[in-house]
């Protein structure tokens, strides 16, 4: 059984943090006007603009942010700012009795899909695959915005539909699938697989990727294939391939249906989820219906504005 975090309401309070790459404070900024446009109030982390490499900030100040965040009461879901690389490395040092006895939102996805490993894996906590990205021209765009919005703040998620223009939708088959929606981030699914990935036995699972090549994605493949984790999957929700080299022969299209199609599951690609335009936001954790057939994710309370 899932733990679903108490809806936000106008007052409550969100904080961001950088559990991996330094974020531009623009983009945060901006990002920040639109929740407080919600009514939430924003609260940033001590180390949220701190740089240490490729990190924000050394492991233990990174830790520290996300924990004092798991630990106030005041703060009702947690904003990660970007992904990166970084959030794989904290994982195991996350305060999870203290999120236990106070459930609460992570919002993210990329690099940040270990994070939502964790939280399930741990806490059995339903967290938010997605946040306001937008994408390779920096507009955040309605769509983004209402999905996360519902996502955050009202009772019932809402659906998603496949889109036609989105590379992955030539992989779209026939049938329907039920089964808790689980994974994210194409790179850290196979990072994390044999410490920290969940088990996928009745799953549906997720995948979306940025600058894969057919080299790396066939590698991830293989060694999810290979070592049993893909064996009783319910179905594949597969979303968009940013920056991924797609054109045959092996080009990336051709490696997943290679390694999805003998599963011999429901296959839905074409979703808006990920690091392309206009993403929406998604729940992790939540039974989910995959409706290859209608070109549809769909999760209680229906389709609403996912659409």
């Amino acid at each position: 059984m899932e733990i679903r975090p108490t809806p936000l309401r106008a007052g409550d309070t969100v904080r961001f943090i950088s559990p991996a790459s330094t974020p531009d404070k623009a983009n945060v900024d901006s990002q920040a006007e639109i929740f407080e446009s919600w009514g939430l109030e924003v609260e940033y982390s001590k180390h949220m603009l701190d740089k240490y490499g490729f990190l924000a900030g050394p492991d233990s100040d990174r830790i520290a942010d996300l924990n004092d965040a798991i630990r106030d009461p005041s703060v009702r879901a947690i904003i990660c700012t970007r992904g990166g690389k970084g959030s794989y490395r904290i994982v195991d040092q996350l305060d999870f009795s203290a999120l236990r006895a106070d459930p609460k939102f992570l919002v993210g996805f990329s690099d940040n899909t270990a994070l939502h490993f964790a939280f399930w894996n741990q806490c059995r906590i339903v967290s938010l695959h997605g946040g306001l990205f937008g994408g390779v021209l920096g507009e955040i765009l309605e769509n983004t915005r209402e999905t996360l919005r519902c996502a955050l703040m009202d009772e019932d998620p809402v659906g998603v539909a496949a889109r036609k223009q989105e590379p992955t939708s030539v992989l779209t088959t026939t049938g329907i699938a039920e089964g808790r929606l689980l994974g994210g981030n194409l790179s850290i699914v196979g990072t994390s697989a044999g410490w920290l990935l969940p088990n996928l036995s009745g799953a549906i699972l997720l995948i979306e990727a940025i600058e894969m090549g057919p080299g790396s994605t066939d590698r991830v493949l293989r060694m999810l294939r290979r070592g049993g984790h893909l064996r009783d999957v319910r179905g594949v929700a597969i979303g968009q391939f940013e920056n991924c080299n797609l054109k045959p022969p092996t080009g990336i299209l051709d490696l997943l249906r290679e390694h999805f199609g003998p599963l011999g599951v429901p296959i839905l690609g074409g979703l808006p989820i990920g690091h392309g335009h206009d993403p929406v936001t998604v729940p992790l954790g939540r039974i989910a219906r995959l409706d290859a057939d209608k070109q549809v994710l769909a999760f209680a309370g229906g389709y609403g504005s996912g659409r």
